[in-house]
């Protein structure tokens, strides 16, 4: 597949695309690239004819990017949002994939869906203060959705068990990382209390804020499926009442705004599985636990000079965060 490599290739190549998917009288209009990404890149452009308008956005692999660097791949993650979709789960319609002839990579193109994603602003605006005391109930019957859709329906994934990727966690952080006692006993704390595995469920991945799309009313969209893949569904709720992902609402066990005993209320009422609270507390753990070695991860890649941008030297620093997290989980006060 071509990759486009300058900006000018870039936009000739979406300029073209334009009328193919919408018709000849359709023009490429107000392209600009979106914040936010580490792996993948966003764009926003208009389609118009006349006083016609679509809103878009691109998401797409880098130029020259591998194409499993990240997790899914971008076709895989259109997959699934088309089958999350047709589950009742809120999801941008994606309108079209690339293919070769489109001479811009691999991605996919889908409509804009007005709304809200930064955290910061969902949990302290005014706009939202109505939104936030229910959107745990709301985001707990869009998981038992997301849950349900039939594992025989889904793009090939890989599948992650808790014993695995925990083994991961201890190379990267043996090869990363400086010892620390916090995270050795998180280690231990986890080797000890694995769950049983369940049968393997579509699991979302980075199920938090940030990948949902809100306004007043509730969620319109649950975005960034790149890490979806097969294992225990409880993931998804322990990985959104991770301490990392309540931006500051310690209190809020659900992502800072919302009371766990609601999630799983709203969960278990659209006809999930009953909850386990063993093991979403299991997976908190082990979510504290996978971001402070990611953390880690992104401070050594600083250290040895492979990405000397101030974003992974700030983000490094977040580690000590999760020692204070792993330690309210492992060793309460009371």
């Amino acid at each position: 597949m071509t990759d486009v490599t300058t900006a000018d290739e870039f936009s000739t190549a979406l300029t073209h695309l334009v009328p193919r998917l919408f018709g000849a009288d359709w023009r490429l209009s107000a392209l600009h690239r979106l914040s936010g990404g580490a792996s993948k890149e966003t764009w926003a452009f208009d389609a118009t004819d006349g006083g016609a308008r679509r809103r878009l956005i691109l998401r797409r692999a880098p130029p020259h990017a591998n194409a499993r660097m990240g997790g899914a791949e971008l076709e895989t993650e259109a997959a699934l949002m088309r089958l999350a979709g047709a589950a009742g789960v809120p999801s941008p319609h994606v309108l079209h994939v690339l293919s070769e002839a489109d001479d811009l990579g691999q991605g996919f193109v889908m409509a804009h869906v007005a709304g809200e994603t930064i955290a910061r602003k969902i949990l302290r605006d005014e706009a939202f203060a109505r939104l936030r005391p229910r959107l745990a109930r709301e985001l707990g019957g869009i998981l038992a959705r997301l849950h349900a859709i039939a594992v025989d329906s889904l793009p090939p994934l890989g599948t992650v068990t808790a014993a695995e990727e925990l083994a991961h966690m201890r190379e990267t952080y043996r090869a990363d990382g400086q010892p620390r006692p916090v995270f050795e006993y998180a280690f231990r704390w986890l080797a000890d209390h694995a769950p049983a595995e369940p049968p393997p469920s579509l699991v979302h991945g980075d199920f938090r804020l940030g990948n949902f799309i809100v306004d007043g009313q509730g969620v319109r969209a649950i975005l960034d499926w790149e890490l979806a893949h097969l294992g225990d569904p409880l993931r998804d709720i322990g990985w959104i009442c991770t301490g990392s992902w309540r931006f500051g609402g310690i209190d809020k066990p659900v992502g800072g705004f919302g009371e766990l005993s609601d999630l799983v209320a709203g969960y278990e009422d659209a006809g999930g599985a009953r909850v386990d609270l063993a093991r979403v507390k299991f997976w908190e753990i082990f979510g504290s636990l996978r971001w402070g070695v990611m953390c880690l991860s992104m401070l050594a890649r600083y250290e040895r000079g492979g990405d000397r941008t101030i974003e992974r030297a700030m983000i490094g620093r977040r580690a000590s965060e999760t020692e204070i997290d792993l330690l309210r989980l492992l060793l309460p006060r009371s």
